[in-house]
């Protein structure tokens, strides 16, 4: 099983989270990140952020990321969405 929770943050306090579950033992890693990223973002309300070089280089290292307003098209009302990978 593939879990990776998602939270939004506002002035260093948690806003909202959740946990996205995907089973698919045929689905690769970058599959679930993806399908688990859209799931969080249409949980939480969000439109799905863009990856940046430096997101990509430390989800790659820690398996977690924070999106903050530089990987969002429209305004955020918080400072950033953390992801990171529970279980694999």
């Amino acid at each position: 099983m593939f879990r990776m929770s998602g939270a939004i943050y506002k002035d260093g306090r948690l806003l909202r989270d959740c946990v996205s579950r995907q089973e698919d033992p045929a689905v690769s890693r970058t599959g679930h990140v993806l399908t688990a990223l859209n799931e969080i973002c249409e949980y939480l309300d969000l439109a799905v952020p863009i990856w940046l070089d430096p997101n990509i280089r430390e989800f790659q290292r820690k398996s977690r990321t924070q999106f903050d307003k530089d990987c969002f098209m429209e305004e955020i009302p918080f400072d950033y969405l953390k992801i990171e990978v529970i279980e694999e």
